[in-house]
């Protein structure tokens, strides 16, 4: 098997698609090496094993939605746009989306994954409760008021256990329009960045870092909000974009300030569009907002560099969160997303450059895109590592659920 992008083929003896969590929790118990594939939209191997793959799909795929309590109960293995579709049809939404629907719920928390808005939490925000399947078999629920050991469980590589369902909060279904504006200037996006990524629900700017515009801002807004009148020097576009200039925008969310509901904005492309495998790389770096000028002044300088290996740069934003590994930790954050051509050693060569020169930032890579595992002190970037490396140990004391990237990070267990 190979993951969303087909840079990776994975390293697993065997694969199985439990039909119950009963099911699942005996092929855990009996299992020295095993690891859960959701979507498979990592780029990395986060998600490898040298054991058993279990494949979640064949498990009921539960959506309930909790209208006394403003929560949905959902199966980890549900994509967010199965799940926008059920919320929608309840009256209900979450509260943020990642740019692609089609990635699964459970995969999408474990490794910190987000949408965009300075104000909006990343997805695992959403976590009231996490239901997992630990090393030994046993099933467990974790809740907001078991403390510690939620917040080092809701974001958790998958080193704790596999996650079967989680408990989202909801609130009230809501209509946003989506607009896109074009040629930015550098010296405005950096002189007025905060007020910029702050001027809608959900922003995201897009560049190649190169000239002296950025390409396109995206902006989605609530549908109450005033349109923006301050364009910052841009242009609004006249017709639909693809954050690509020389792709369709077929694919892509409605544009143009026509109003629609919350699913069918907040992400970049429709549910209804099966994506295409392959043909690209990404990486992400998220660093405290307030650095983001500096931050993109010095991505801007590798420019001549960046050029020959990058599709596009995505610029997004997110609040601060108290998950001990969700690079959002206690920091509202700008995060600078790379979308790479599919020039994987190349890539991997540029990297170190990269990561140097966001070293000074405080920069914490995306968990599940490309970055150099051993060229960071996570001690450093995350107050609770060592913390979340003690919980881990105790709760797979044999490894079970561990692979190279997640050894290189955590270090190898003592009874492996």
């Amino acid at each position: 098997m190979k993951n969303w992008a087909g840079n990776l083929e994975y390293s697993s003896a065997d694969v199985r698609r439990p039909e119950s969590v009963s099911e699942l929790a005996a092929i855990v118990a009996g299992s020295p090496r095993v690891k859960a594939l959701g979507s498979r939209h990592s780029f990395n191997p986060v998600g490898d094993t040298d054991g058993v793959h279990v494949l979640l799909d064949a498990l009921p795929q539960q959506v309930e939605v909790d209208r006394d309590r403003s929560t949905v109960r959902v199966s980890g293995g549900v994509s967010y746009g199965v799940l926008g579709r059920k919320l929608e049809e309840a009256g209900v939404a979450i509260h943020n989306m990642a740019s692609l629907p089609h990635i699964s719920v459970a995969g999408a928390v474990q490794t910190g994954t987000h949408g965009s808005g300075v104000n909006n939490p990343a997805l695992a925000g959403a976590v009231e409760s996490v239901d997992l399947v630990r090393a030994s078999g046993e099933q467990v629920t974790l809740s907001r008021k078991d403390g510690d050991d939620f917040l080092a469980s809701v974001v958790g590589l998958g080193a704790l256990g596999i996650v079967t369902g989680l408990e989202l909060a909801v609130r009230p279904s809501f209509r946003m329009r989506q607009r896109v504006l074009e040629d930015l200037p550098w010296d405005n996006a950096l002189a007025d960045f905060t007020a910029i990524v702050s001027s809608a629900y959900s922003v995201s700017l897009f560049t190649d870092y190169s000239g002296d515009t950025v390409n396109q801002v995206w902006l989605k807004a609530l549908d109450g909000e005033e349109p923006l009148a301050n364009l910052y020097g841009a242009t609004a576009a006249v017709r639909p974009r693809h954050p690509l200039p020389d792709m369709s925008a077929e694919n892509c969310t409605i544009q143009l300030d026509q109003p629609g509901p919350w699913l069918d904005r907040l992400p970049h492309f429709r549910h209804e569009f099966t994506p295409s495998n392959g043909d690209e790389l990404q990486s992400e770096f998220i660093l405290p907002i307030g650095q983001a000028p500096a931050a993109l002044q010095a991505v801007r300088a590798l420019a001549d560099k960046l050029a020959p290996l990058l599709f596009v740069s995505e610029i997004r934003t997110g609040a601060a969160d108290e998950f001990w590994l969700s690079p959002f930790f206690r920091q509202q954050s700008v995060a600078l997303h790379f979308t790479w051509k599919p020039l994987q050693p190349e890539v991997e060569a540029f990297l170190p450059v990269l990561e140097e020169a966001l070293r000074p930032f405080g920069a914490r890579p995306h968990w599940g895109k490309l970055f150099t595992a051993d060229g960071y002190d996570w001690e450093e970037l995350y107050p609770r590592f060592a913390d979340f490396r003690a919980f881990a140990a105790a709760h797979d004391p044999e490894g079970k659920f561990r692979n190279g990237l997640l050894d290189s990070i955590l270090g190898v267990p003592a009874r492996r």
